[in-house]
């Protein structure tokens, strides 16, 4: 889908007028550095290219995407805080900027303190899916399955510490299973692992894993969200499927180092928010399974924050999730 609407979305969705703190402040006056803490061809990755390719036309500079996975994303999140705050290093990243401060103990840097709370732009379910040799076409089958040979399955996620990771241990406590952990560092690797067979299973959103569950290389079990998507409306969702309650989401945002001005943090919400919740855009995200998160100001978002972060904080408590 990002792809798609690369070449025709760019002049429709962030033809905004010149800005003003970009005259005043003479910023952008170098290319900006957009830091997405996965591996290229995830979700994230994904999404960060599609609206830095409309960012660059509106501010009048380059954005350069710079990968840096590993550590669940906490690799690319020092690389974010230490930067200078000068509005020429964002990053866009999902909930995993959550996660990571209940699961690391010594990170280098401040969930809470080294980072500016840009805005939200789209939230989105996984897919369960499975190599097709795997004997399950249910999550019911896939739980008895499990049942019967307690470890003996593994499931890849994007990284330790990871929405995947977390996801994936709340299923396992829900549905009484045991499935081994494969940690990799992005959706893409997992993916690309679940269809050789090193792995059995992930959770993959649609950009990732759409074509290889319409090729069969993949097959999908169940959509995480709590309703059925419309991408794949036959498919059952995880809960209604064998695990009542269940549900996990993928959240996109945009963060800069703390400090950065305020000026450049309101344009940046402006242009971005304004882009995802044009018609347009929320009909290419809905034909995706994703959704634009209605347009917040930078306050409003680091509440947000506050709020999911006291959620998994729970969560993790309850799944004992640890990082050796």
């Amino acid at each position: 889908m990002f792809r798609i609407a690369r070449a025709s979305l760019v002049a429709a969705l962030f033809a905004l007028p010149a800005l003003s703190v970009v005259a005043a402040d003479k910023w952008p006056d170098k290319p900006v550095r957009l830091v997405v803490p996965f591996s290229p061809g995830g979700g994230t990755d994904l999404l960060a290219r599609f609206v830095s390719d409309r960012l660059t036309g509106v501010l009048g500079t380059t954005l350069v995407i710079d990968n840096r996975a590993g550590a669940g994303g906490t690799i690319g999140w020092d690389s974010v805080a230490k930067s200078p705050p000068d509005g020429h290093t964002l990053a866009v990243t999902g909930s995993t900027q959550l996660i990571g401060a209940h699961l690391y103990k010594n990170l280098p840097y401040d969930s809470f303190k080294d980072f500016s709370h840009i805005t939200m732009m789209a939230s989105g379910p996984y897919v369960l899916v499975v190599n097709p040799a795997l004997p399950a076409r249910s999550v019911g089958e896939l739980i008895a399955l499990a049942k019967g040979k307690p470890g003996a399955l593994s499931y890849g996620s994007q990284g330790l510490g990871t929405t995947g990771h977390v996801g994936w241990e709340r299923f396992k406590l829900m549905a009484g299973v045991e499935i081994l952990h494969v940690p990799y560092k992005g959706a893409a690797p997992a993916v690309i692992d679940t269809i050789s067979g090193q792995v059995q299973m992930t959770f993959s959103n649609t950009v990732t894993s759409g074509a290889h569950i319409r090729s069969g290389k993949l097959r999908g079990l169940a959509i995480t969200s709590l309703r059925r998507g419309q991408l794949f409306p036959e498919m059952p969702t995880v809960s209604e499927a064998g695990v009542p309650g269940f549900e996990l989401s993928n959240s996109y945002a945009y963060y800069a180092p703390a400090g950065t001005p305020r000026g450049i943090v309101r344009e940046i919400n402006a242009i971005v928010s304004r882009g995802m919740n044009s018609p347009e855009t929320v009909r290419l995200l809905a034909a995706d399974g994703s959704e634009p998160i209605p347009a917040a100001t930078p306050a409003e978002f680091k509440a947000r924050f506050d709020r999911n972060y006291a959620e998994l904080e729970r969560l993790v408590a309850a799944a004992n999730i640890r990082i050796n």
